[in-house]
């Protein structure tokens, strides 16, 4: 039986390139998204070249949702060997923290935090019996560098990215990976990037990086699946200081 990776918050960016990545392996691919027509014109558009994928639509704000969702991936595939938790929404974006308001976090924590705890822990036992599997979560390079002026997100990202640490270091040994890609930069291809972009243009916010092609991140995200040799990979990573520089 061929392994089977699920995509939650599968969009025409970082999903898709992750989703055609892991299918040159030989992967199942199931997507879950929220907006039922994008998914399904995604979804028809990986089958015409040939990757066995399969959509599941579902609102990740939602954390008691995740068990029916995870039954249904299984009922369609048999199993599921590795995630890749990436969603944003239009409904997140970059506030200063002196403008951050409980309301915000409040709001923001089921998606960004509370979601894919409870993805793991649906997935988890699977994994355990099997001595083998995979969580790979994206998040922002504020997450772990924060910045004036780029608060909101970045806070929950932050408590996800701890959680994340802490579930490798207890999972290794029994043959399960834990890993975040921080992403210091928009993704190419995606509306989220887009209105995250116009989001730092709009309201005078520094920039926060260069566009990236979601291919380079989809190779970043199969290169730490393989290799398992880090728990978090900075992308694209800092220059390193020029001699006589600085």
């Amino acid at each position: 039986m061929s392994k089977v990776i699920a995509v939650f918050g599968a969009g025409k960016g970082l999903g898709a390139s992750v989703a055609r990545r892991f299918a040159r392996e030989g992967f199942g691919v199931a997507l879950v998204a929220r907006r039922k027509d994008r998914l399904d014109a995604l979804v028809e558009e990986l089958k015409a070249e040939g990757i066995d994928v399969a959509g599941f639509t579902a609102d990740l704000s939602e954390p008691d949702d995740v068990p029916a969702v995870i039954d249904a991936v299984r009922d369609r595939f048999g199993r599921i060997d590795v995630v890749e938790y990436g969603p944003i929404s239009a409904e997140q974006a970059f506030v200063p923290a002196a403008k951050l308001d409980a309301g915000t976090l409040r709001k923001d924590s089921p998606l960004l935090l509370l979601t894919p705890v409870e993805v793991a822990r649906a997935v988890l036992p699977e994994w355990i019996e099997r001595g083998d599997g995979a969580f790979l979560m994206t998040t922002g390079a504020s997450a772990g560098h924060p910045r004036p002026f780029l608060s909101g997100v970045g806070p929950l990202m932050a408590a996800a990215r701890n959680w994340l640490f802490s579930l490798n270091g207890e999972v290794a040994e029994a043959g399960i990976y834990a890993g975040t890609l921080s992403i210091a930069a928009f993704i190419a291809r995606s509306e989220m990037g887009e209105l995250a972009a116009a989001n730092v243009a709009d309201n005078g916010l520094p920039e926060t990086g260069p566009l990236v092609d979601p291919d380079e991140l989809a190779e970043q995200y199969w290169d730490m699946y393989t290799r398992r040799d880090r728990v978090e990979q900075l992308h694209p990573r800092p220059q390193a200081p020029q001699p006589g520089i600085g």
